[in-house]
């Protein structure tokens, strides 16, 4: 499921820390995967870095692109007012830190034959799973030596079906985005964020996708946005708002951000160790 559009401002919690655990066509599946990728260096080289993603968040020509509001009955989406979030990844990516062996193992990975150099981001701001993701994963990158790339899913409407069509919206990636589709609950979803990791060659390593396993949002905000006894439906609206936002300012944000950030680089140590086999 696409993470509800929440805005979430400078908290008690803002000079805090985040720290991630204590302190210290060949026949070759690879090969094939490369030449059907949309991904190539030519368009990895088009996406922003951390750094210029902050500064267009809270550009003009962001603020005027569709925001996520909700979703239909049959699960197409309808669009909202887009918030300057800005503010808030600077607020996380200053708070975020690795873990000494967090940091220990991205090295020894990148350090690997064929081990990862490069990571794409599809992301949109209005996302809380992307607010919280993408800062760290430029902690990881810096930490790595890693080439971090982030592309917004959507153009100036945001994704209003299911499945997203290239022709009908050619002024965002979604033709990225049908190459790293969600499958869950029995359908798909373009899900964000998507963060890919890739070998110098861009052979695909891994992929995270939307929230750790640990993290389960579904059940979470299933009970936060069900209706309680005697509630209105403002009142409800009203309390699942509030809920959501507190969750978002909490410790648990934060396990779920480095809990990502564990369950990647485990993969990525099963890949280099054990390969595909």
């Amino acid at each position: 499921m696409l993470s509800k559009r929440v805005y979430v401002g400078p908290s008690a919690r803002a000079r805090s820390t985040i720290r991630c655990g204590r302190r210290q066509g060949t026949g070759d599946p690879k090969e094939e995967s490369v030449a059907k990728s949309v991904v190539n260096a030519e368009r990895f080289a088009k996406g922003m870095t951390f750094d210029e993603y902050v500064r267009y968040a809270g550009s003009p020509e962001n603020l005027a692109r569709e925001a996520w509001g909700g979703y239909f009955p049959d699960g197409g989406s309808f669009s909202a007012p887009r918030k300057d979030n800005s503010a808030v990844l600077r607020e996380r990516y200053a708070r975020a830190r690795l873990s000494d062996h967090q940091t220990a193992a991205i090295k020894w990975l990148v350090a690997q034959p064929n081990g990862p150099a490069k990571i794409l981001v599809i992301s949109e701001d209005w996302s809380s799973d992307c607010r919280r993701d993408v800062p760290v994963l430029a902690r990881l990158s810096e930490a790595g030596g890693m080439e971090l790339r982030i592309f917004n899913r959507d153009g100036k409407k945001v994704l209003g079906r299911r499945r997203p069509d290239p022709a009908a919206a050619p002024d965002a990636n979604h033709d990225l985005m049908l190459e790293f589709m969600n499958k869950k609950n029995g359908a798909e979803w373009a899900s964000v964020p998507v963060a890919v990791f890739y070998a110098k060659d861009f052979r695909e390593l891994h992929r995270h996708i939307e929230y750790p396993a640990i993290y389960h949002k579904d059940r979470i905000r299933g009970h936060q946005q069900a209706a309680r006894p005697g509630e209105s439906e403002e009142q409800r609206k009203e309390r699942d708002r509030r809920e959501f936002l507190a969750l978002q300012g909490s410790p648990f944000f934060d396990v779920w951000a480095c809990a990502g950030i564990d369950e990647t680089l485990s993969a990525l140590y099963e890949k280099m160790v054990v390969g595909d086999s």
